[in-house]
């Protein structure tokens, strides 16, 4: 007897953030007749809008959530399930999910993303950020609180702690200084001043279309969600997550961060254990009546505060998908993909933070779980399934050519270029700086006399030269400290 909710279909796409919406929107584009299903977890999707090339390898663009609708309406041979995955079977080429759909495919791309790295699982005074529901979450439990901590130091902990206002904000990194995965201690040295400084007034209010989880789009596919599954894992925030959010505290200050470097979390007390530890200390801001919750950390420090925010970075989202399978898996537990963005499976390809690269990279590209890197992997595996289905050549796209990223760091505009931290240069590099504080801060990094790197912070307009400069591989060596001269017009120079 057939399965009557068995479905079969050229494409399937799992996972409804950027790498898999941008994945899906390049199939259906490529492939107007066929069948594409995109399977996502959450009641909205994650949506390019805006996008904008700035140079050869450079990309701006905005991140919209929108109700699956929007998807089907634009492309009709989109249909959307709202449903987390039960089990791959990549042999028969068949997913079950789990409000009990099967799905036959000939070509899959798994796009599901990573999860937070929680220090500590299932405490109620613990909160991992990662997607718009717990974004939400946040800000009704900042409304009612005085102190919270910090942890981690990546990307969203540098917003948050810059966003965060009426409320104190105990920093804990692990290194010597802020942003370490995006700065040296010197770029980090320039931004510190903003800390403590009053926020600009807010530009113009976002007028994107801005939809909430309240309720699921109707229009979405959701049977019943089983209620025995395992928590539900939306897609990442957005480049511009704390927008339309009111990131405020209970007290009248604008914002107060204390950072404490080099340290990790020892332990998390409740209020009644942190009555009875050896950490109780006569200091009355420590009074346990106080604080509903107490970190340790291993600088020998203890913080009362109202919650723990989470921020220590995302593991790829693998788990579904690797059991009775046989996906080659990296270090850092993503999906091996090759130049063509295939996994070990054959028909089963990934893009984003679930995967890992494992070709040989470009000498001036390196992976980093960015929104523009989960943009590209998802429009580039898209192309190469369809490469792959009508026997055509592909090579690797030129994106991967140079690693480039646009953000915002505490109201500074922020581009990174090639190996802008000089990783994996060792001692064969040098250094040149040029910083104004409060207005830019420039580094480029040097190898043999040739441009590999650059962090541009506030508006410096090098960006579209030293991308020129990194690409043709010019030598620099004769300009020496001249190259960042602010007297000299660097883009004359060499147009």
């Amino acid at each position: 007897m057939a399965n009557k909710t068995a479905k079969s279909c050229k494409f399937v796409v799992v996972g409804g953030g950027i790498a898999g919406v941008s994945c899906t929107e390049q199939l259906a584009s490529q492939f107007p007749s066929e069948k594409i299903v995109l399977l996502t977890a959450a009641p909205l999707i994650k949506a390019v809008t805006n996008f904008k090339k700035v140079s050869k390898t450079l990309e701006n663009f905005d991140v919209e959530e929108q109700p699956c609708s929007i998807i089907e309406r634009k492309y009709p041979n989109v249909k959307v399930i709202q449903s987390e995955v039960k089990q791959l079977q990549a042999k028969e080429h068949k997913l079950l999910t789990e409000n009990g759909k099967e799905l036959h495919y000939e070509k899959l791309c798994l796009c599901s993303g990573g999860k937070p790295k929680l220090f500590i699982h299932d405490s109620p005074h613990v909160l991992g950020i990662r997607d718009t529901d717990s974004a939400q979450e946040l800000q009704k439990r900042l409304s009612k609180a005085k102190r919270i901590v910090v942890i981690g130091n990546g990307g969203i902990a540098l917003e948050l702690v810059y966003e965060v206002e009426g409320c104190e904000v105990v920093w804990a990194v692990k290194d010597k200084a802020i942003g370490n995965t995006f700065f040296d201690a010197g770029a980090a040295q320039f931004l510190i001043p903003s800390m403590g400084a009053d926020k600009p007034e807010r530009a113009t209010t976002c007028k994107r279309a801005r939809y909430t989880t309240d309720r699921a789009a109707p229009e979405c596919d959701e049977p019943n969600r089983n209620p025995g599954s395992a928590e539900k894992l939306g897609s990442a925030l957005g480049p511009d997550w704390h927008e339309g959010i009111e990131l405020r505290g209970t007290q009248e200050m604008s914002h107060r961060v204390h950072v404490e470097y080099q340290c990790e979390v020892l332990k998390v007390y409740s209020a009644e254990d942190f009555l009875s530890s050896p950490q109780r200390s006569p200091d009355p801001s420590s009074d346990p009546g106080l604080w509903p919750v107490y970190i340790q950390l291993t600088n020998g420090k203890t913080y009362g505060c109202d919650f723990i925010v989470s921020a220590t970075g995302v593991t790829p989202n693998t788990e579904p998908f690797l059991q009775g399978n046989n996906f080659t898996v990296a270090e850092d537990s993503g999906l091996n993909v090759d130049d063509h963005m295939r996994t070990s499976e054959p028909d089963v390809y990934a893009a984003g933070d679930v995967c890992t690269a494992c070709w040989e990279p470009s000498p001036m590209w390196q992976q980093m779980r960015l929104w523009t890197q989960a943009r590209q992997m998802g429009w580039f595996a898209a192309r190469c399934i369809g490469a792959d289905l009508l026997d055509e050549p592909i090579e690797l796209d030129f994106c991967f050519e140079l690693f480039s990223h646009i953000t915002k760091f505490f109201n500074y505009k922020v581009v990174l270029l090639g190996k802008f931290n000089a990783q994996g240069l060792g001692q064969d590099h040098e250094l040149l700086i040029r910083c104004t504080k409060g207005e830019e801060y420039v580094k480029v990094v040097l190898r043999q006399g040739r441009m590999v790197g650059a962090v541009l912070i506030g508006e410096t307009n090098l960006e579209e030269t030293f991308e020129n400069l990194m690409l043709n591989q010019m030598d620099l060596s004769a300009y020496g400290e001249e190259l960042l001269n602010p007297n000299i017009d660097i883009e004359d120079y060499f147009d």
